[in-house]
């Protein structure tokens, strides 16, 4: 074999070498994103059974509406990376029934927010009666529902153990951002790390002995620290949290 075919079969060989580990790296990834943290089923039918909120499948998202009187206010809600969309059903079934609230929770492009580039609209015809619609998301769902609130025609943005890396302080926009005390991901230091890049009238709510995966319903979360409180009081002052804000008509501060 001459030198230029002892060349060139030694670059074949680390081409399909490179390939080779390329492939493996892909469909490594591709698995792993592809088991997301499933939901808790006694808590999604927790909500399946609530008489006051109406729940549906819409193909690229998960639609949750009131069976009374609707207030006309949205929210599309963008999951935390790889937590299965209905781990949320339960925990925001609460603002459904109490307020009226029409959620539209998205499913993003493998399961990771970021992957995710549809626009606004995508989800918000799901729901054409709602007039104000607010964005918002859990942990890195949180990082991108930021995104989506520059977008036109948003009314405000709602996190959930989150906060932004764009810069949304210049805004009009209405803005709560819930935290838990015991959150090991999305701190109570880099929720207040966040803080400047929020308007000046942003409403700030910590609460007490919440961890990161009780934003939802999916079990134990690697990094999270033990939570202090249970997941049904949770729910109740994560409830308590989004309807006082809902229900504000902002002529009272934010």
């Amino acid at each position: 074999m001459s030198r230029s075919s002892r060349t060139r079969h030694r670059v074949r060989n680390a081409v399909v070498a490179v390939l080779g580990v390329v492939l493996l790296v892909v469909i490594g990834f591709l698995a792993w994103a592809s088991t997301p943290m499933m939901g808790e089923r006694s808590a999604a039918l927790m909500a399946w059974r609530d008489p006051a909120v109406r729940i549906h499948d819409a193909g690229d998202a998960v639609v949750m509406e009131p069976t009374g009187t609707a207030s006309g206010d949205g929210l599309v809600f963008v999951p935390g990376a790889l937590v299965d969309p209905y781990a949320y059903l339960n925990k925001l079934s609460g603002a459904v029934a109490a307020t009226g609230l029409t959620v539209v929770i998205t499913k993003p492009t493998l399961n990771l927010a970021f992957f995710d580039q549809r626009p606004l609209s995508t989800f918000t015809r799901h729901a054409p009666q709602v007039t104000d619609w607010y964005v918002g998301g859990h942990s890195l769902g949180g990082v991108r529902a930021c995104q989506l609130a520059e977008q036109p025609g948003v009314t405000g943005l709602i996190l959930f153990g989150s906060y932004c890396a764009n810069d949304l302080s210049g805004t009009d926009l209405r803005v709560l951002s819930i935290g838990g005390t015991r959150d090991g991901l999305s701190t109570p230091a880099k929720i207040a790390a966040g803080r400047p890049l929020l308007p000046d009238d942003a409403r700030m709510v910590q609460i007490a002995g919440m961890d990161h995966a009780q934003f939802g319903d999916y079990g134990e979360q690697p990094g999270d620290r033990p939570a202090t409180i249970d997941d049904e009081t949770a729910r109740t002052r994560l409830t308590q949290a989004l309807s006082a804000f809902l229900r504000d008509d902002g002529s009272g501060g934010r």
